[in-house]
């Protein structure tokens, strides 16, 4: 069966955890101050079973400005989002706000759910429809079913479920590309059992036992037991919501925000070259002046920006930047993160992971999504730490080695020079650096003997360019 994970989003009040209750019978609100308050204040979790073919894990999030951090711990890692606006008030601030960060974070699909229709007429609700269309113009959520709800007596949700059904079997389940990643989200104690963290997994699966790293921490632990919709298994696929019962950790020394990878399969990097989308609405420019907050996974983070190349970035524009974090944490190319400004308290815009290991200083930096380029820049870089960057795997251009052509070249040339002034006494290989040492078998005119490296006799620079 596959598993989904969708997250609600909208203004304040207008009935997603209500909704959530409905779809599912539990309700999400999991503290005492949220129950007396009728505000949901931080992320409540339910689940449901869609038509006998998916498990669907729902993230409530708050809709509250002051908990907006809570919000975008919840809406990383989703397949598409339950988008609710009630027919009472129509289109509020929030709501904007809840759009651009879903649209800037990549989701590609959802549903609109038009709540409170017992307490509005004809004439209201299609109001409120009109409005909501002409919000989602130009957005992913343009075209998207909009479903009339009242989640009290239930009228709609039959609707939503089946349009639930229909968005979730066209959407693909997510790809295992053995690079498991856990933002934890929650971290809580069961007696008898220990630590217990959750999230959402994403880039691969996890079994019982897994050696597992928690960063930025580098706190090493195994896997104990997992649970996925409340059942325990012995492995989880990407896709799925999961609860990881962690051995011989203190629930103290870990916290939201948080990272579960396998060891050494993902490069960390506490500075990353990266493209910065800007709000439209936005009213000033973008530049290094500024207390930043970048949302990465369920943390948050604050950061220094440098703007590359230009100045400064316009509202409604596009630059490249560099972002510089107090703590290292695994990132890889296309990666997506929120950029917001504290003391203005707004979102600024989306930021889209380019490099995470600059090598050029930010001066001269100009990086872009291609793989070429990271490869020239670094000049020789191993497989598995090309992969770490990028999640891409290459085979090798020489032996342990993927190589700029023009880094082997010259490479290649200064050892054909060694080689052709070292005569027929040759070099000591223990003298060769470790490219040369790579590069040697392009050389059809050198020969091993023993411990040394010599030309066969013909003059090398007629066969390798110099």
């Amino acid at each position: 069966m596959k598993n989904h994970v969708i997250c609600t989003a909208g203004h304040v009040d207008h009935g997603k955890s209500s909704l959530v209750n409905a779809l599912t019978g539990v309700d999400p609100d999991r503290w005492e101050e949220e129950k007396r308050r009728g505000l949901t204040i931080d992320l409540g979790f339910a689940k449901s079973t869609l038509h006998d073919f998916c498990n669907v894990s729902f993230i409530d999030v708050p809709g509250h400005e002051r908990f907006l951090k809570n919000m975008l711990a919840g809406v990383g890692a989703v397949n598409g989002c339950l988008f609710v606006v009630a027919c009472t008030e129509g289109w509020k601030p929030q709501s904007e706000e809840h759009l651009r960060i879903l649209d800037l974070l990549g989701v590609k699909q959802g549903i609109i759910a038009l709540t409170k229709i017992n307490l509005a007429d004809e004439d209201l609700r299609e109001i409120a429809a009109i409005e909501i269309i002409d919000h989602l113009e130009g957005t992913f959520l343009e075209g998207a079913p909009i479903i009339p709800i009242d989640s009290i007596t239930g009228e709609g949700i039959e609707s939503l479920t089946l349009e639930l059904g229909n968005m979730l079997s066209d959407t693909p389940v997510r790809k295992d590309d053995n690079r498991a990643r856990v933002w934890i989200d929650r971290v809580f104690t069961i007696k008898g059992a220990g630590t217990v963290v959750t999230g959402t997994l994403t880039g691969g699966s996890l079994k019982v036992e897994d050696e597992i790293v928690i960063n930025p921490q580098n706190i090493l632990t195994k896997i104990r037991s997992l649970q996925s919709h409340d059942e325990h298994v012995s492995s989880i696929e990407p896709g799925s919501r999961v609860a990881i019962n962690l051995s011989n950790i203190d629930h103290r020394t870990i916290k939201r925000g948080d990272v579960i990878t396998r060891p050494k399969q993902w490069f960390l990097t506490s500075t990353f070259d990266a493209e910065l989308n800007v709000l439209p609405n936005i009213q000033h420019e973008i530049s290094r002046r500024g207390a930043y907050l970048a949302y990465l996974g369920t943390n948050e983070e604050s950061v220094k920006v440098r703007v590359l190349g230009e100045n400064s970035i316009p509202a409604g524009g596009t630059g490249l930047i560099r972002v510089y974090m107090n703590e290292k944490f695994p990132l890889m190319l296309g990666d997506r993160l929120i950029l917001r400004e504290s003391g203005r308290n707004e979102t600024i815009g989306g930021v889209t992971v380019l490099d995470p290991e600059p090598i050029l200083r930010a001066v001269d930096a100009k990086p872009d999504r291609s793989l070429d380029r990271i490869i020239k820049e670094h000049g020789w870089i191993t497989p598995s730490h090309l992969e770490a960057l990028t999640g891409v795997k290459k085979d090798v251009d020489v032996p342990g080695w993927i190589v700029d052509p023009d880094s082997l070249k010259k490479v290649v040339a200064e050892l054909s020079r060694r080689l052709i002034n070292a005569g027929n006494l040759g070099i000591d290989k223990t003298s060769l650096t470790q490219f040369e040492r790579a590069a040697a078998g392009l050389l059809n005119e050198a020969v091993t003997e023993g411990n040394y490296l010599r030309l066969k006799g013909q003059v090398i620079s007629q066969i390798i360019p110099i």
